[in-house]
This record gives structure tokens, sequence and C-alpha cells, in this order.
């Protein structure tokens, strides 16, 4: 995805007549389109999808150990992002 791409998708949350205004959802969703496009793929199946490391593995063909560290580094990231937005 590029940054265009995830600035229209920003926009048109937002835009939406059906979004209730919600900042923290679109906080959320700019920290997210932050992160490397691994870190981003592994923290939207794990977190939205709520997919097991094991499915993971077997569909991107990496190992649960390095998913593992990419959602824990997707978090820092995401943390952080909140952190400096204070």
């Amino acid at each position: 995805m590029t940054i265009d791409d995830e600035s229209f998708l920003i926009d048109n949350l937002q835009a939406d007549e059906w979004f209730d205004g919600d900042e923290l959802r679109v906080q959320l969703q700019k920290a997210i389109n932050q992160l490397p496009e691994k870190q981003r793929l592994v923290f939207n199946m794990r977190y939205f999808d709520e997919m097991k490391y094991e499915d993971m593995s077997e569909i991107l063909g990496t190992t649960v150990g390095a998913l593992k560290a990419s959602y824990h580094h997707a978090l820092k990231k995401i943390e952080q992002f909140f952190s400096d937005d204070d």
C-alpha cells in the first residue's frame, strides 16, 4: 500500500457519513499505516483477524518466532506513535 493509498483510506474514513468521529480509530489507522509492510501485515492478521501465529506461519512461510517478533515490534511502534502524540 502506498502513502497515497493510506491517505485515501484515512480521508475516506473521516469523510464517511456513517463514521462516528472516533478519533482514536483514525489515530490507530495512522499508526498502523506507518509500520513497515511486513509488520503491518502481521499486526492486521493478528490484531484484527485474530489469526493464530501457526496459521500465519503457514500462509506467510515465516517462522512463528519471526512473526511474534514482528508483532512485538509493531506494537512498540504503535505505542510510540501514541506516546509521541501526547
